[in-house]
Parts: structure tokens; C-alpha cells; sequence
């Protein structure tokens, strides 16, 4: 997972000290479309590999080959479609994700190269799922680690010393993508590989049974989705309020703390994970004892990362900028001044990844649901149109972790509601 923030945070450093500060607002003008593209092929991922799983569990090998064929080529077609769509519409859709004129041709130089490979990087992300369960965890993070060290390179290579700009960027990191994609391919499609990718039949019942496979998956995987369509959400609405109060340079600061997100949520996601079985095998084993002693200690490690990444980001601010931009960029002062306040919401981040993974553990999955709706759609709009007009610029930093507060409240007194009513029973 750190590697997978690897990937991102290098293009952020590239770009801000290769090509500007105006650069990095563009590319995070165009982000949400790679995380809605993330969004459904982590859907795919962990929907098909849940199902594939239990089957082979059940001796059903070819039918888990079948499972994950069906998510692969689904998934595909999908985003082809979803990359088409844009393609045709590119300056319609970066001015609707809050472009402003200035950062217009930059945007849509960026889009034009990184989106007709956005399936690439779905079947990167998709694909490490399968390689995983058919046994191969550390294959599957060296398809994670060539790519982020291949971007790293060309990186350097096509901005620094080509000088080739937007378009170089983007060019590093969809060849990164292709290269990941193509080694999980060449995994897949090796006969000998319990788990491998077969013929697809064409006939209608073997279309209906595809439909209705892929839309279980779907269901299964939605709560990933909705992860990443909530970091979508801030990001979006974000841009929007930043441009709205300080301009370009704004959201060029803004974009740093979203390069910087990342691997937050990384940790916090591999604890609310490692958690995960732990919580549902004593749950479904009938021992609620076990089960609070996992979510306390889960809660507990993610409290202390959450605290630690906090006073990390207030000490070292300065340094955190000036990985992305120049001191001499009106948006440093604007970034140092900022970013503490982001980071309040990094404490009740972690206790709110915790709270979706436990309630998902024990099979709640719509309460998971709700929950990170809550965070990431209605908390966060409440936030960023609400606080800067009482607090002015730091209230439109500090949107996101009222957001996490929020949410964090709000899951204390639904399990706490859950507890006093077993209680009475």
C-alpha cells in the first residue's frame, strides 16, 4: 500500500518543482477521474476475489477462474467506455471539475495522455487481488514496486531532462501503469496458475450469468468504491472552494495536502484490514469479548499513528511543502499556514477507518455504508460551504477534519446505542 502512494506523491513532486505549481493545481483539477477509475476496479477486486475465494474454498476452481475472468474483462469494458466519455468531452469536464482559464491547457494537456490508460491502472489495481489469492502475495507487490520506481525514473527523465512538460508527466505515469498491468496479465494468463484467465463465452445465458456475477461483485466491493469516490468528493469540492477563495495558487496548495493523503489512508487501511478478519472469525464464532478486544486494539494502534502523523505534519510543514514547490511559489505560505489544520482530521481519520472496517467485519456493511456517505459526502459539503464563512481560509482547511469529527462522533454513539441495547435485552 505505501508503494501505491509512492506512485502518486512522485508525480505531485515532479510536477510542482519540474513544471510549476500551476501544473500540480492542474493535475489535481483532474484527480477525481483517476479516483472514481480506482474506485471500480477496487469494486471488481474485492468483489470478485471475495467470491473466487469461497469457491475455490468449495473445490469450484473453474468456476473462481470464470469469477475473475468476468471481473476483468467487465471492468475493462466499462472503463474503456468511461475513458471514451471523457475524451470526447475533455475542456466540458475539466472546467466542470473547477478549472479555472489559466490552468485549462495544462489540464486538458494532462487528461489527453493519462486517460485513454486509465484501464491500465484498473487492472493493476484489480489484478493484485487475484495474484494474491492464488498464492503469490509477494509477486503482487513487486507489480507495485517496478511500476512506482519505473514513474520515478522517467519521471526525471521526460521532465527534467526532455523538458516535455504536462504531457511528460503524464506520459511516466501511464507507462508506469502499463507496465504493472502487463505483468498481472502475463501472470493470468499462465495455464498452470490456479487461478488463470479463460475463454469468455458469448451465448446469452453466458452473458446473463455474467451480469448478474459482476453485479454481486459490485455489491460486495461498493463500500471500497464509496472510499474512493469519497476522497473524490473533497478533492472536487475542494478545488472548487479553493479557486473560489485564493485562486489558482489556493488549489495548488490544497492539491499538496491531497499528495500528502495518501498515505495516510494507506496505514489506516492496512490496520482497519489486518482488523478485519480478526473481528469477523470471533464474531462469527460468538465471542463478543474477542471482538472488542480486537477493535480496541485496532482503535488504539490507529489513534497512535493518527496523533504521530499529526505532529509530523505540524513540525515538518515546511519541509512537507517543499517537496512539491519552491518557497518562493506564493502557494508555499499558503500551504504552511494550512496544513496543520488539515491535519487535525488525520486523529479522527483513523478511528473512522477503524469504525467502517469493524462494521463491515460483522456484516453490516449498510451502517459502512452510511457512515461513509456521511464522511465523505454530506459531513464534507456541510464543512466546505459552511466554515469559511465563519472562519474565513482556515475554516475552508479545516472542512475536512470537521468532516472526520463529525463522523467520529457519530460512530461513538451508534455503537455505544448498539451496546446499551443489548444490554437491555
Amino acid at each position: 500500500m505505501i508503494f501505491s502512494a509512492i506512485f502518486i506523491i512522485t508525480d505531485g513532486i515532479f510536477v510542482g518543482k519540474g513544471i510549476g505549481s500551476d501544473a500540480l493545481a492542474a493535475v489535481n483539477i483532474t484527480a477525481p477521474l483517476f479516483l472514481i477509475n480506482t474506485g471500480v476496479a477496487l469494486m471488481f477486486g474485492i468483489g470478485a476475489s471475495v467470491v473466487a475465494s469461497i469457491h475455490l474454498s468449495q473445490g469450484k476452481v473453474k468456476v473462481a477462474r470464470i469469477n475473475i475472468t468476468q471481473a476483468v474483462v467487465v471492468s475493462s469494458l466499462l472503463l474503456i467506455a468511461y475513458a471514451a466519455v471523457i475524451l470526447c468531452n475533455v475542456e466540458k469536464i475539466a472546467l466542470l471539475l473547477g478549472s479555472s482559464p489559466r490552468l485549462l491547457p495544462l489540464a486538458t494537456e494532462y487528461m489527453h495522455w493519462f486517460v485513454p490508460f486509465l484501464v491500465f491502472s484498473a487492472l493493476l489495481s484489480s489484478g493484485m487481488f487475484f495474484v494474491r489469492l492464488d498464492g503469490s502475495p509477494n509477486y503482487a507487490m513487486v507489480c507495485n514496486i517496478i511500476p512506482a520506481l519505473l514513474n520515478i525514473g522517467l519521471d526525471y527523465l521526460f521532465i527534467f531532462v526532455f523538458k516535455w512538460g504536462m504531457f511528460g508527466a503524464a506520459l511516466a505515469t501511464s507507462l508506469g501503469y502499463i507496465v504493472g498491468a502487463l505483468m498481472i496479465l502475463i501472470y493470468l494468463m499462465q495455464p498452470h496458475r490456479v487461478l488463470h484467465l479463460c475463454k469468455v463465452k458469448l451465448s446469452s445465458k453466458s452473458l446473463r450469468l455474467t451480469l448478474r456475477n459482476t453485479g454481486y461483485m459490485c455489491k460486495l466491493g461498493l463500500s471500497s468504491f464509496l472510499c474512493e469516490a469519497a476522497i473524490a468528493t473533497m478533492m472536487f469540492t475542494g478545488n472548487y472552494v479553493f479557486i473560489h477563495y485564493l485562486g489558482e495558487d489556493g488549489v495548488a496548495a490544497y492539491s499538496i495536502a491531497c499528495y500528502f493523503f495518501p498515505i495516510i489512508f494507506m496505514v489506516y487501511n492496512a490496520i482497519a484490514q489486518s482488523a478485519q478478519p480478526i473481528i469477523s472469525y470471533n464474531f462469527g464464532a460468538g465471542q463478543p469479548d474477542r471482538v472488542r478486544k480486537a477493535l480496541h486494539l485496532a482503535i488504539r494502534t490507529a489513534l497512535i499513528c493518527g496523533i504521530s502523523f499529526f505532529i509530523i505534519t505540524f513540525l515538518c510543514r515546511q519541509n512537507i511543502v517543499s517537496l512539491f514547490i519552491d518557497r518562493s511559489c506564493p502557494a508555499f505560505d499558503i500551504a504552511v499556514n494550512g496544513i496543520p489544520y488539515f491535519g487535525v482530521g488525520f486523529i479522527f481519520f483513523a478511528a473512522n477507518m477503524i469504525g467502517i472496517g469493524y462494521y463491515q467485519s460483522i456484516r453490516r456493511g449498510q451502517r459502512a455504508t452510511i457512515i461513509t456517505l456521511l464522511r465523505g459526502v454530506v459531513f464534507m459539503l456541510i464543512g466546505f460551504f459552511v466554515l469559511p464563512l465563519v472562519l474565513g481560509v482556515p475554516g475552508i482547511w479545516l472542512a475536512v477534519s470537521l468532516a472526520e469529527l463529525l463522523t467520529t462522533l457519530y460512530i461513538i454513539g451508534i455503537y455505544f446505542k448498539d451496546r446499551f441495547m443489548v444490554h437491555r435485552l
